[in-house]
Protein backbone atom coordinates (compact mmCIF):
# COMPACT_ATOMS: atom_id res chain seq x y z
CA UNK A 1 0.00 0.00 0.00
CA UNK A 2 1.32 3.43 -0.97
CA UNK A 3 2.13 5.63 2.02
CA UNK A 4 -0.11 8.64 2.58
CA UNK A 5 1.57 11.99 1.87
CA UNK A 6 2.19 14.55 4.57
CA UNK A 7 -0.42 17.27 3.96
CA UNK A 8 0.80 20.70 2.93
CA UNK A 9 -0.09 23.60 5.23
CA UNK A 10 -2.95 25.67 3.83
CA UNK A 11 -5.35 25.92 6.78
CA UNK A 12 -5.41 28.81 9.21
CA UNK A 13 -6.69 27.01 12.26
CA UNK A 14 -8.07 25.56 14.34
CA UNK A 15 -11.16 27.36 13.10
CA UNK A 16 -13.58 28.79 15.68
CA UNK A 17 -16.40 26.74 17.16
CA UNK A 18 -18.94 29.41 18.04
CA UNK A 19 -22.13 29.23 20.10
CA UNK A 20 -25.21 30.50 18.28
CA UNK A 21 -27.77 31.03 21.07
CA UNK A 22 -30.30 33.18 19.21
CA UNK A 23 -30.31 30.94 16.14
CA UNK A 24 -30.44 27.89 18.42
CA UNK A 25 -33.65 29.04 20.08
CA UNK A 26 -35.11 30.09 16.73
CA UNK A 27 -34.68 26.59 15.28
CA UNK A 28 -36.19 24.90 18.35
CA UNK A 29 -33.14 23.98 20.41
CA UNK A 30 -32.10 25.23 23.82
CA UNK A 31 -30.00 28.42 24.05
CA UNK A 32 -26.83 26.35 24.52
CA UNK A 33 -27.76 23.72 21.93
CA UNK A 34 -26.28 24.98 18.67
CA UNK A 35 -22.62 25.51 17.80
CA UNK A 36 -21.27 26.55 14.41
CA UNK A 37 -17.91 25.24 13.22
CA UNK A 38 -16.57 28.17 11.22
CA UNK A 39 -14.59 26.56 8.41
CA UNK A 40 -15.64 29.57 6.35
CA UNK A 41 -12.91 31.37 8.32
CA UNK A 42 -10.04 29.10 7.27
CA UNK A 43 -8.40 32.00 5.44
CA UNK A 44 -7.02 30.84 2.09
CA UNK A 45 -8.95 32.04 -0.93
CA UNK A 46 -12.05 33.17 0.91
CA UNK A 47 -12.29 30.12 3.18
CA UNK A 48 -14.24 26.89 3.09
CA UNK A 49 -14.01 23.17 3.74
CA UNK A 50 -12.24 22.45 0.45
CA UNK A 51 -9.03 23.97 1.81
CA UNK A 52 -8.68 21.08 4.25
CA UNK A 53 -9.02 18.55 1.42
CA UNK A 54 -6.58 20.47 -0.77
CA UNK A 55 -3.88 20.05 1.85
CA UNK A 56 -3.93 16.34 0.95
CA UNK A 57 -4.54 16.49 -2.81
CA UNK A 58 -1.92 19.19 -3.34
CA UNK A 59 0.58 17.15 -1.33
CA UNK A 60 -0.05 14.26 -3.72
CA UNK A 61 0.36 16.53 -6.73
CA UNK A 62 3.65 17.98 -5.51
CA UNK A 63 4.97 14.50 -4.68
CA UNK A 64 4.23 13.43 -8.27
CA UNK A 65 6.22 16.37 -9.69
CA UNK A 66 3.19 18.21 -11.04
CA UNK A 67 3.39 21.87 -12.02
CA UNK A 68 -0.28 22.23 -13.01
CA UNK A 69 -3.51 21.37 -11.22
CA UNK A 70 -6.64 20.45 -13.17
CA UNK A 71 -10.04 20.16 -11.56
CA UNK A 72 -13.73 20.55 -12.35
CA UNK A 73 -16.98 21.88 -10.98
CA UNK A 74 -20.01 24.03 -11.59
CA UNK A 75 -19.57 27.61 -12.74
CA UNK A 76 -19.79 28.85 -9.14
CA UNK A 77 -17.75 25.98 -7.68
CA UNK A 78 -16.19 26.72 -4.29
CA UNK A 79 -13.78 23.84 -4.85
CA UNK A 80 -12.59 25.34 -8.14
CA UNK A 81 -12.06 28.74 -6.52
CA UNK A 82 -10.04 27.28 -3.67
CA UNK A 83 -7.99 25.07 -5.99
CA UNK A 84 -7.07 28.26 -7.83
CA UNK A 85 -6.07 29.88 -4.54
CA UNK A 86 -4.06 26.84 -3.43
CA UNK A 87 -2.25 26.78 -6.77
CA UNK A 88 -1.34 30.45 -6.35
CA UNK A 89 -0.04 29.77 -2.82
CA UNK A 90 2.06 26.80 -4.00
CA UNK A 91 3.29 28.22 -7.31
CA UNK A 92 1.26 25.84 -9.47
CA UNK A 93 -0.73 26.80 -12.56
CA UNK A 94 -4.42 25.87 -12.30
CA UNK A 95 -6.85 24.93 -15.07
CA UNK A 96 -10.54 24.78 -14.13
CA UNK A 97 -12.98 22.79 -16.25
CA UNK A 98 -16.38 24.27 -15.48
CA UNK A 99 -19.84 23.09 -16.47
CA UNK A 100 -22.11 25.55 -18.18
CA UNK A 101 -21.25 25.44 -21.84
CA UNK A 102 -19.63 28.81 -22.39
CA UNK A 103 -18.23 31.90 -20.73
CA UNK A 104 -21.19 33.78 -19.21
CA UNK A 105 -19.45 37.05 -20.06
CA UNK A 106 -19.68 38.37 -16.52
CA UNK A 107 -17.25 37.70 -13.68
CA UNK A 108 -19.41 37.37 -10.59
CA UNK A 109 -19.08 35.38 -7.38
CA UNK A 110 -16.50 32.62 -7.51
CA UNK A 111 -15.70 33.28 -11.17
CA UNK A 112 -14.29 36.68 -10.27
CA UNK A 113 -11.97 35.08 -7.71
CA UNK A 114 -10.95 32.32 -10.14
CA UNK A 115 -9.71 35.06 -12.44
CA UNK A 116 -8.08 37.00 -9.62
CA UNK A 117 -6.07 33.94 -8.57
CA UNK A 118 -4.85 33.48 -12.15
CA UNK A 119 -6.62 30.25 -13.08
CA UNK A 120 -7.35 29.32 -16.68
CA UNK A 121 -10.95 28.32 -17.38
CA UNK A 122 -12.15 25.74 -19.90
CA UNK A 123 -15.91 25.48 -20.36
CA UNK A 124 -17.58 22.10 -20.73
CA UNK A 125 -20.69 21.97 -22.89
CA UNK A 126 -22.22 19.23 -20.76
CA UNK A 127 -22.64 19.33 -16.98
CA UNK A 128 -23.20 15.57 -16.68
CA UNK A 129 -20.70 13.99 -14.25
CA UNK A 130 -19.28 11.54 -16.80
CA UNK A 131 -19.07 14.15 -19.57
CA UNK A 132 -17.37 16.64 -17.28
CA UNK A 133 -14.79 14.04 -16.24
CA UNK A 134 -14.18 13.15 -19.88
CA UNK A 135 -13.46 16.82 -20.63
CA UNK A 136 -11.07 16.96 -17.66
CA UNK A 137 -9.20 13.95 -19.04
CA UNK A 138 -8.97 15.63 -22.46
CA UNK A 139 -7.61 18.85 -20.95
CA UNK A 140 -5.04 16.96 -18.87
CA UNK A 141 -3.87 15.07 -21.97
CA UNK A 142 -3.58 18.33 -23.93
CA UNK A 143 -1.50 19.88 -21.16
CA UNK A 144 0.79 16.87 -21.02
CA UNK A 145 1.26 16.97 -24.78
CA UNK A 146 2.19 20.64 -24.44
CA UNK A 147 4.97 19.76 -21.98
CA UNK A 148 3.15 20.49 -18.72
CA UNK A 149 2.99 18.03 -15.80
CA UNK A 150 -0.68 18.04 -14.79
CA UNK A 151 -2.24 16.48 -11.72
CA UNK A 152 -6.00 15.95 -11.78
CA UNK A 153 -7.85 16.75 -8.57
CA UNK A 154 -11.22 14.97 -8.54
CA UNK A 155 -14.59 16.74 -8.52
CA UNK A 156 -14.99 18.44 -5.15
CA UNK A 157 -11.57 17.22 -4.06
CA UNK A 158 -13.21 14.10 -2.66
CA UNK A 159 -11.20 10.89 -2.41
CA UNK A 160 -10.73 8.31 0.37
CA UNK A 161 -7.49 10.13 1.21
CA UNK A 162 -9.19 13.50 1.70
CA UNK A 163 -11.66 12.08 4.22
CA UNK A 164 -8.67 12.37 6.58
CA UNK A 165 -9.26 16.13 6.55
CA UNK A 166 -12.57 15.86 8.38
CA UNK A 167 -11.54 12.92 10.49
CA UNK A 168 -9.05 15.45 11.87
CA UNK A 169 -11.86 17.98 12.37
CA UNK A 170 -13.72 15.60 14.67
CA UNK A 171 -10.72 15.69 16.99
CA UNK A 172 -10.54 19.47 16.62
CA UNK A 173 -14.17 19.88 17.68
CA UNK A 174 -13.72 17.66 20.73
CA UNK A 175 -10.58 19.56 21.69
CA UNK A 176 -12.66 22.75 21.66
CA UNK A 177 -14.84 21.40 24.46
CA UNK A 178 -17.98 20.27 22.61
CA UNK A 179 -19.05 16.62 22.29
CA UNK A 180 -22.08 16.87 19.99
CA UNK A 181 -25.01 14.54 19.81
CA UNK A 182 -25.51 15.58 16.20
CA UNK A 183 -23.27 17.08 13.52
CA UNK A 184 -25.04 18.56 10.49
CA UNK A 185 -23.24 19.06 7.18
CA UNK A 186 -24.09 19.75 3.55
CA UNK A 187 -23.37 16.84 1.19
CA UNK A 188 -21.82 17.76 -2.14
CA UNK A 189 -19.03 15.50 -3.37
CA UNK A 190 -19.11 13.61 -0.08
CA UNK A 191 -15.69 13.52 1.59
CA UNK A 192 -16.54 16.03 4.31
CA UNK A 193 -19.42 13.89 5.54
CA UNK A 194 -17.40 10.69 5.18
CA UNK A 195 -14.59 12.10 7.31
CA UNK A 196 -17.01 13.25 10.00
CA UNK A 197 -18.67 9.81 10.04
CA UNK A 198 -15.26 8.19 10.39
CA UNK A 199 -14.71 10.26 13.52
CA UNK A 200 -18.15 10.59 15.12
CA UNK A 201 -19.95 7.53 13.76
CA UNK A 202 -22.86 7.27 11.34
CA UNK A 203 -25.67 7.93 13.83
CA UNK A 204 -24.28 11.28 15.00
CA UNK A 205 -23.74 12.81 11.56
CA UNK A 206 -26.61 14.16 9.46
CA UNK A 207 -25.85 14.93 5.84
CA UNK A 208 -28.13 17.21 3.83
CA UNK A 209 -28.17 16.38 0.12
CA UNK A 210 -27.56 19.45 -2.08
CA UNK A 211 -28.09 17.87 -5.50
CA UNK A 212 -24.46 17.92 -6.62
CA UNK A 213 -24.37 14.15 -7.20
CA UNK A 214 -27.02 11.67 -8.30
CA UNK A 215 -26.82 9.25 -5.37
CA UNK A 216 -25.31 10.79 -2.21
CA UNK A 217 -25.54 7.56 -0.20
CA UNK A 218 -23.49 5.68 -2.77
CA UNK A 219 -21.11 8.61 -3.25
CA UNK A 220 -20.32 8.99 0.46
CA UNK A 221 -19.99 5.25 1.08
CA UNK A 222 -17.52 4.91 -1.80
CA UNK A 223 -15.15 7.39 -0.13
CA UNK A 224 -14.35 5.35 2.96
CA UNK A 225 -10.80 3.94 2.86
CA UNK A 226 -10.23 0.20 2.74
CA UNK A 227 -8.88 0.16 6.30
CA UNK A 228 -11.98 1.98 7.64
CA UNK A 229 -14.96 0.64 5.66
CA UNK A 230 -18.27 2.45 5.32
CA UNK A 231 -21.08 1.83 7.80
CA UNK A 232 -24.14 -0.08 6.65
CA UNK A 233 -26.34 3.03 6.74
CA UNK A 234 -25.99 6.80 6.66
CA UNK A 235 -28.24 9.66 7.80
CA UNK A 236 -28.86 11.83 4.74
CA UNK A 237 -31.87 14.11 4.24
CA UNK A 238 -32.94 14.13 0.62
CA UNK A 239 -35.72 16.74 0.81
CA UNK A 240 -33.81 20.02 0.51
CA UNK A 241 -32.75 19.88 -3.16
CA UNK A 242 -35.91 21.45 -4.56
CA UNK A 243 -35.74 22.10 -8.30
CA UNK A 244 -32.10 21.04 -8.42
CA UNK A 245 -28.50 21.85 -7.58
CA UNK A 246 -27.88 25.57 -7.52
CA UNK A 247 -31.60 26.40 -7.43
CA UNK A 248 -32.88 28.38 -4.48
CA UNK A 249 -35.78 27.03 -2.40
CA UNK A 250 -38.10 28.91 -0.02
CA UNK A 251 -36.72 26.82 2.85
CA UNK A 252 -33.16 27.86 2.05
CA UNK A 253 -34.15 31.52 1.71
CA UNK A 254 -35.83 31.34 5.11
CA UNK A 255 -32.80 29.63 6.67
CA UNK A 256 -30.34 32.17 5.26
CA UNK A 257 -32.47 35.05 6.48
CA UNK A 258 -32.86 33.51 9.94
CA UNK A 259 -29.10 33.00 10.39
CA UNK A 260 -28.31 36.49 9.16
CA UNK A 261 -30.85 38.16 11.43
CA UNK A 262 -30.18 36.17 14.59
CA UNK A 263 -26.38 35.76 14.47
CA UNK A 264 -25.12 38.03 11.68
CA UNK A 265 -23.67 34.98 9.91
CA UNK A 266 -23.97 34.49 6.16
CA UNK A 267 -24.59 31.04 4.73
CA UNK A 268 -24.58 30.31 1.01
CA UNK A 269 -27.72 29.28 -0.91
CA UNK A 270 -26.27 26.09 -2.44
CA UNK A 271 -24.64 24.21 0.44
CA UNK A 272 -24.69 25.72 3.93
CA UNK A 273 -28.14 27.21 3.47
CA UNK A 274 -29.46 23.74 2.67
CA UNK A 275 -27.61 22.30 5.68
CA UNK A 276 -29.33 24.80 7.98
CA UNK A 277 -32.70 24.18 6.30
CA UNK A 278 -32.15 20.45 6.85
CA UNK A 279 -31.36 21.03 10.52
CA UNK A 280 -34.56 23.07 10.94
CA UNK A 281 -36.58 20.29 9.29
CA UNK A 282 -34.90 17.62 11.43
CA UNK A 283 -35.86 19.47 14.62
CA UNK A 284 -39.41 20.01 13.36
CA UNK A 285 -39.69 16.29 12.55
CA UNK A 286 -38.53 15.35 16.06
CA UNK A 287 -35.44 13.51 14.85
CA UNK A 288 -33.25 16.01 16.70
CA UNK A 289 -34.66 16.64 20.18
CA UNK A 290 -34.80 20.15 21.69
CA UNK A 291 -32.26 19.31 24.42
CA UNK A 292 -29.66 18.10 21.88
CA UNK A 293 -26.21 19.55 21.38
CA UNK A 294 -25.68 20.16 17.66
CA UNK A 295 -22.67 21.28 15.65
CA UNK A 296 -23.54 22.80 12.28
CA UNK A 297 -20.61 22.75 9.86
CA UNK A 298 -20.20 26.09 8.11
CA UNK A 299 -18.30 24.89 5.05
CA UNK A 300 -17.94 28.33 3.47
CA UNK A 301 -19.28 29.48 0.13
CA UNK A 302 -19.75 33.21 0.71
CA UNK A 303 -18.46 34.17 -2.80
CA UNK A 304 -21.11 31.87 -4.28
CA UNK A 305 -23.75 33.95 -2.51
CA UNK A 306 -22.79 36.83 -4.80
CA UNK A 307 -22.91 34.51 -7.80
CA UNK A 308 -26.51 33.41 -7.19
CA UNK A 309 -28.50 35.82 -9.32
CA UNK A 310 -31.66 33.87 -8.44
CA UNK A 311 -31.22 34.51 -4.72
CA UNK A 312 -29.95 38.07 -5.07
CA UNK A 313 -32.83 38.89 -7.36
CA UNK A 314 -35.27 37.80 -4.67
CA UNK A 315 -33.73 39.71 -1.79
CA UNK A 316 -36.24 42.49 -2.19
CA UNK A 317 -38.99 40.00 -1.42
CA UNK A 318 -37.45 38.87 1.87
CA UNK A 319 -39.55 40.17 4.74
Amino acid sequence: MQAEPTPVQLVTGPTPLEPAPRLSVAVGLGPDGLWIKRDDLIGLGGGGNKVRKLQWTCAQALASGANTLVTSGAAQSNHARLTAAAGARLGLHVVLVLAGGSDPGQLIGNLALDALFGASIVWSADGDEAALQARVDEVAAELENAGRRPAVIPFGGSTPLTTNAYLDVTREILSQGVDPGHVVVAVGSGATMAGLVRGFGAQRVLGVHCGAVTDPHRTVRALFPVHDPAPTSLRIRMDQVGAGYGRVTPEVTAALTLAARTEGIVFDPVYTGRALAGLIAEVEDGRIEPESTVVLMHTGGLPGFFGSTEFLGGLGDVG
